[in-house]
């Protein structure tokens, strides 16, 4: 038997330690059961027991002073650990336990202080924009931290959760004033939470008094106009955008167009998709590989199968290789429509020419032969799929095998139930 490998005897410890924090009421008395080696506990250690609390912060807190207790000798906290620590508690808005650790951190132990985690603060705070505002105007007086383009864009989004539009507007003229930069998310943050709020023409109001000051945003403005009215639910009206952007031959980006292109899809006008997307590719758009990601799989569970082989293909024509998820969907769309010739040839080519597949897609496989009564090529991807290393499911065998027995191939059956048995041992 080879030797334990000393990097996967770290990471089980760190999983031991995790699960004993998350789970254990008496995480302390369990902690000083096990008798752990000072030398183990260093920084990193204690930074990845942390990351893996996230969502127990309290927990998190308990086994941090834990090991600055029992450990003050060896143990020396870092920047690091505090922020993780940090992150937690204002991600689940303990504020009494985070700002107490905020204040030993700058005060006893001098340690340096991110614009990051003061955005997540701000961001904690998005119920109270009083409070988050208080925080925004301490940061820099108090804490010495500069008050940076996301810091701006945290307090923002505070107050547009609000609905407190005047406050967050002056907030915008202050950033110009200080010449605090504009980011895509500056305006994008604002556009939305009015879009959201029903006030597309205060919306247009702004960015064309940004633009007027000398302060346009990083892309188009209807760009941010169509995300805002993709994010508030208001499909209609983002298409009725789209198409007067069309008519005078001017299109959103491809970023913003994939996220329309997705929202529609979901709301199941694929053949919207299909038809803005001809409209955008004969204006010189060039789609990239999130384009087909949501567009081919929406188009093949829609039944049209010719449209989906056409995007596929000038996926690959793009330079792009096809990979799993991007064809299963036609295959699944073959299998259901009878066209199971069609369907294994076009799974060899992909096999071929894309990337290998994986588990779900074998698996969809072996359910829509079984469901079409094609048993023994069930079994051959079985077989194939255990060949290739990927465990095939319980389920995928008993439907097979149960399949064999029905139709009289009971030896079939039997070699079946012999490779699951094998499997199962790891044979």
């Amino acid at each position: 038997m080879p030797p334990p490998n000393p990097k996967d005897a770290y990471f089980a410890l760190v999983h031991h330690i995790s699960h004993i924090v998350r789970s254990d009421h008496y995480l302390e008395r369990t902690l000083n059961r096990l008798r752990l080696p000072p030398q183990t506990l260093t920084p990193s250690f204690v930074l990845r027991v942390l990351n893996s609390c996230s969502s127990h912060p309290t927990p998190a807190l308990r086994f941090f002073s834990w090991v600055r207790t029992t450990h003050p000798s060896t143990y020396v906290p870092t920047t690091q650990e505090f922020h993780s620590l940090l992150l937690s508690l204002s991600r689940r808005r303990l504020h009494s336990p985070m700002w107490a650790l905020l204040q030993e951190m700058h005060s006893s132990l001098r340690l340096p202080l991110s614009p990051d985690l003061f955005s997540a603060i701000i961001l904690s705070y998005s119920d109270h924009p009083d409070l988050a505002v208080d925080v925004f105007n301490t940061m820099r007086r108090r804490f010495s931290v500069e008050q940076t383009t996301e810091v701006h864009n945290s307090l923002l989004t505070a107050l547009c959760a609000a609905r407190n539009f005047r406050a967050a507007y002056a907030l915008v003229r202050r950033m110009a004033r200080k010449k605090v930069p504009f980011s895509r998310e500056t305006f994008s943050i604002l556009v939305s939470a009015w879009c959201a709020a029903g006030k597309l023409r205060e919306a247009e109001q702004f960015l064309q008094e940004m633009s007027d000051n000398g302060f346009a945003p990083p892309c188009r403005g209807r760009d941010l106009l169509i995300d805002g009215l993709v994010d508030a639910g208001y499909l209609e009206s983002a298409k009725s955008l789209v198409r007067r952007m069309v008519k005078e031959g001017a299109l959103p980006d491809v970023r913003t167009l994939n996220s329309l292109l997705e929202a529609l899809a979901r709301a199941g006008e694929v053949e919207f998709c299909v038809a803005l997307l001809d409209d955008a590719a004969g204006l010189g758009l060039c789609p990239d590989i999130s384009t087909y990601k949501h567009m081919i799989p929406a188009v093949s569970k829609a039944g049209m199968i010719d449209e989906a082989f056409r995007l596929l293909y000038s996926a690959m024509e793009d330079g792009h290789k096809p990979f799993p998820s991007l064809y299963a969907g036609i295959v699944k769309a073959l299998c259901k429509s009878g066209r199971f010739g069609d369907a294994f040839s076009f799974f060899g080519d992909m096999k071929a020419k894309g990337h290998p597949p994986n588990r779900p897609v074998y698996t969809m496989l072996v359910k829509m032969c079984v469901r079409g009564g094609r048993f023994v090529d069930a079994a051959n991807y079985l077989v194939e799929m255990t060949e290739m290393g990927l465990a095939p499911r319980g389920q995928s065998f008993d439907m097979v095998v149960d399949g064999l027995k029905h139709t009289g191939m009971h030896e079939l059956a039997r070699r079946m139930e012999q490779m699951q048995i094998s499997s199962l041992r790891g044979e």
